[in-house]
């Protein structure tokens, strides 16, 4: 056994690597930056995890959520790894000057790309000898960079004060655009491109028509009364989550909850550990669930709403089906349904004709005081989404208006006004481009599968189960049954006392 083989089994037991995975750890330990593109379910976490076990430094994963860094932290301290911690805004004040202060007894670090951000874990971080930078679901750079989360687009600046250690950039789903993008934005632009067929040979998919949501609801409830298996349906509005998920309690024999990103923090974890501890059966959720979520099981993905790309798409679809067995995806569609998303990225980008007025107040800000007030102030005063400042705020940092909170100079608001309008068109044409694609692929008449996968992979490979209602697969003939637990009536308190004692199936 050649000696890298020899290690795989020595700290996670298994006999051989997947496909992708031996090559991106052999360019990483020779200091290779590499952008690797796996398919959901492929084991993307082990091309970091076995270096970080053989190197001298530490390694560093940017992770984009909290349930999926402290998901990650619990497993390897399962398997006996120790040195492994996570940062975020979940963690307090004196857990995380603990961390920093021991930064050192550890080999890898999960941390959020906002809190790279903060200028005193930075500083501590430079003081250590960083082998590899992970970018986990590096898609994140190009899909939520811009206006979601803008600290993705920093951390350039970060790779630089960290001494430019060695880069790893992973990620389920990207076109050949976003793949450029995800190294123009990390100033990577020779990195090796370690890319994979993304298009999953165990999934079925279905798209149907119907007229309103309240027929969809009857088509889930009707799939679901005859198919008991582990399901997410997806949601572009927190209300019909919770509508729906409340509908089917009533109407399934089934355990179900809802999820999104509205819910406290604890509450939203202990969803997730039910589901992962096959203590729910049907998840009702944005897309702020499923991101990292490790359930090998899941047998079912509906979107009940209109996904705003493709990629979006392709990255919830790809939660089923991790254990490599037959899985089916299901996409509902009325209408109406393209006004929704549109409602959705307009609330992402501020309004052209109000970049004035927000240069205006911006002035107004630093005559009085030099300084921003708080985000929720600002966001109140001018009526602004919390996207929609991230966006205007990265952009005039990038013009050197703003350095974090504090506003560096009066700016020429003409020429700010004519570059960000401009900026905003630009992002405005694109993520409609983008829905576009999606629309079409829902009203494409050749096979759902092929035009799927087309845009990011020149060769789509013959699926292992029936391929898609364009190729005579017909979800009205799915009766799937799957020894799914008896369901009791359990107390909260039982339920509760499952998860935190290792969720054992009842």
């Amino acid at each position: 056994m050649d000696p890298l083989a020899k290690q795989l089994s020595q700290y996670f037991g298994y006999d051989s690597f997947r496909e992708g995975q031996r090559p991106i750890i052999e360019d990483v330990l020779k200091g290779e930056d590499v952008l690797g593109i796996l398919p959901t379910g492929t084991g993307k976490s082990l091309t970091y995890q076995l270096p970080s076990l053989l190197q001298e430094g530490m390694t560093i994963v940017v992770s984009p959520l909290i349930s999926l860094m402290i998901d990650q932290v619990k497993q390897l301290k399962a398997q006996g790894f120790k040195s492994v911690v996570a940062m975020n805004s979940f963690i307090n004040y004196q857990e995380r000057k603990r961390i920093m202060t021991n930064i050192t007894q550890y080999k890898l670090l999960y941390i959020s790309p906002e809190m790279l951000q903060n200028e005193w874990v930075l500083d501590q971080l430079t003081q250590i000898k960083v082998d590899l930078f992970v970018i986990d679901e590096a898609h994140c750079i190009s899909q939520w960079g811009h206006e979601f989360r803008t600290d993705y687009l920093k951390l350039h600046v970060v790779l630089e004060q960290l001494r430019h250690p060695t880069v790893l950039a992973l990620s389920a789903t990207a076109t050949p655009e976003v793949q450029d993008d995800i190294l123009k934005k990390l100033k990577r632009e020779g990195m090796k491109k370690r890319i994979y067929s993304m298009d999953k040979q165990n999934i079925s998919f279905a798209v149907k028509e119907l007229r309103s949501p309240e027929d969809k609801l009857v088509q889930i409830t009707q799939l679901l009364q005859r198919t008991r298996v582990p399901a997410m349906i997806y949601f572009s509005s927190r209300q019909w989550a919770e509508r729906a998920a409340v509908e089917l309690q009533s109407k399934i024999n089934q355990r179900v909850a809802f999820y999104h990103g509205g819910m406290e923090q604890t509450d939203r974890m202990l969803v997730q550990q039910q589901f992962m501890n096959d203590q729910l059966d049907v998840i009702c959720c944005t897309s702020a669930f499923g991101m990292g979520v490790d359930k090998q099981n899941i047998r079912l993905v509906i979107h009940f709403h209109l996904p705003s790309q493709l990629e979006s798409f392709i990255q919830e679809v790809g939660r089923a089906g991790r254990d490599g067995n037959p899985c089916v995806s299901l996409l509902l569609f009325s209408p109406k349904d393209h006004y929704l998303p549109q409602l959705l990225i307009e609330g992402e980008l501020p309004d052209p004709n109000e970049i004035s007025t927000i240069l205006q107040k911006v002035d107004q800000y630093a005559n009085n005081q030099g300084k921003l007030p708080d985000v929720e102030h600002i966001l109140e005063e001018l009526q602004l989404s919390e996207s929609q400042w991230n966006f205007i705020h990265y952009q005039l940092e990038e013009r050197g208006v703003f350095n974090g909170q504090s506003i560096l100079q009066n700016a020429d608001n003409t020429s700010l006004k004519t570059q960000l309008t401009k900026v905003v068109q630009q992002r405005w044409k694109y993520k409609q481009s983008k829905l576009t694609e999606m629309i079409h692929w829902i009203h494409s008449t050749t096979c759902r599968r092929t035009a799927l996968y087309e845009p990011f992979q020149n060769h789509i490979r013959p699926p292992k189960v029936p391929c898609c209602d364009m190729c005579s697969f017909d979800i009205d003939q799915l009766d799937w049954q799957e020894g799914m637990s008896v369901i009791e009536e359990v107390s909260w308190q039982e339920r509760l006392a499952n998860v935190f004692a290792g969720g054992q199936k009842k």
